[in-house]
């Protein structure tokens, strides 16, 4: 499968080497193409921008284009650059012709008690303004009728290494969050890496969203 990843960071950069492990051919577009450092003859890596109008034409000819696009956690006009650029990556989809959107959203649009965890008075304020941006972000993508759309919340917690790495199984929701014995929904980002692989490979939530936890 061929895929254009937007993005490299955090949950990008995970992404790659799952998707690189699986063998698929990856086209990773960044901003800072000199951050990425990967050995794959199947990966290449270039530079480009979210509000470029060279976007479009970067991600022709992907089977798939996964969006793992972060404004930058302390950029002061996160919330607008974040909705701005993912509207601008979600209309170059369909200037380009691709079909299959993937995003990575957060966990801040799920629901506990009918109520989503952002609006929560526990919500951490420190990552409020992105997760508001990346919840309103949803219910903007919820109206798209042309593209075969997903998007991923991943667990409320999201930790490098957490349980062993990569253990390779989860369990799905798709409003709420998922909890394991403890009352606790973590999920490793290389097991977030695995969910969206798995995605890609045999889509089972087009047109929605989804989380998934141990």
């Amino acid at each position: 499968m061929k895929v254009a990843l937007i993005g490299a960071g955090f949950v990008g950069a995970a992404i790659l080497k799952e998707l690189s492990a699986r063998g698929h051919e990856v086209k990773v577009i960044v901003r800072h193409p000199e951050k990425v450092t990967v050995q794959d003859d199947k990966v290449s890596v270039v530079k480009g921008d979210v509000f470029s109008d060279e976007l479009p034409a970067l991600l022709q000819g992907s089977d798939a284009v996964v969006s793992a696009y972060n404004a930058g956690w302390t950029n002061p006009n996160l919330y607008i650059d974040f909705l701005e650029g993912s509207k601008a990556i979600q209309s170059a989809l369909k200037t380009s012709g691709v079909k299959r959107f993937i995003v990575i959203g957060g966990a801040g649009s799920l629901y506990i008690d009918g109520q989503q965890l952002v609006d929560s008075p526990q919500f951490p304020a420190e990552y409020k303004t992105g997760a508001t941006a990346a919840r309103d972000y949803l219910t903007i993508l919820k109206e798209e009728k042309e593209l075969d759309w997903t998007f991923f919340s991943p667990a409320i917690e999201m930790h490098q290494g957490t349980s062993g790495e990569r253990k390779g199984s989860y369990r799905i929701e798709l409003e709420t969050p998922v909890f394991n014995a403890e009352g606790r929904s973590i999920l490793s980002v290389e097991d977030v890496a695995v969910v969206i692989a798995d995605e890609l490979e045999q889509p089972k939530h087009i047109g929605r969203r989804f989380t998934a936890a141990y």
